[in-house]
């Protein structure tokens, strides 16, 4: 059986740099045993797809099968110690991302089948600073109850679990991880894990090879 192989053999430069990349080839190794071709997967090269609001958006992970989007994963990670200006660029970014590929499905820029399954992924530096409140500022109104005294991390939760929710993401997971060696990697709920990530990514996968047979 073949195991991750990324674009024809990088496995190699991706295993050699970040965590990111580490698991991006975790993932890739999920679908492929999900029974998918490896060369559908795309992980270092041609990578852009066709927006609404934009010609095109580079994508960290695709799997496109002939003239179908099978599934698009944003890899996405932050390290202190801006994390307040950097966390609502990132929901800005998440929203308006979801936003633009489901407008340009919708208007047939990846031809007729099955919706794929649009991921976000992110990684969070786990240290004092992402676990300590956070003041809001209101000088006009409430923020939603759910955000008062809460820290970045839990704030990145709500993030995902809404993104979620609100189906702009068919999956998400939010991973915590120390700058140390060795490196201690935790998630916030079972249902951001990355275990659950890759059930839905592994699901969506073996739902398109049976649908081939």
């Amino acid at each position: 059986m073949q195991s991750g192989k990324i674009d024809a053999g990088t496995r190699g430069a991706v295993t050699g740099g970040t965590q990111m990349g580490a698991l991006e080839v975790l993932l890739t190794d999920v679908l492929v045993n999900a029974g998918l071709d490896p060369s559908h997967i795309k992980a270092r090269t041609a990578l852009e797809l066709p927006g609404y609001y934009r010609p095109e958006k580079k994508w960290d992970l695709l799997v496109v099968v002939d003239d179908r989007l099978l599934l698009a994963v944003e890899f996405k990670s932050q390290v202190g110690p801006s994390f307040g200006n950097n966390f609502n660029n990132r929901t800005e970014e998440a929203i308006g991302n979801a936003e633009d590929i489901w407008t340009a499905y919708r208007e047939g820029r990846f031809g007729k089948h099955p919706a794929p399954l649009l991921g976000y992924f992110f990684l969070l530096e786990d240290c004092s600073e992402v676990h300590a409140p956070v003041r809001n500022v209101e000088p006009y109104f409430e923020v939603d109850p759910v955000f008062k005294h809460t820290s970045y991390a839990k704030r990145y939760q709500i993030l995902l679990e809404r993104l979620v929710l609100e189906r702009k993401y068919t999956a998400a997971c939010l991973t915590l991880a120390t700058d140390s060696k060795p490196t201690t990697v935790t998630h916030p709920t079972k249902g951001l894990s990355f275990r659950q990530f890759a059930a839905a990514a592994e699901a969506h996968a073996r739902a398109f090879g049976e649908s081939e047979q």
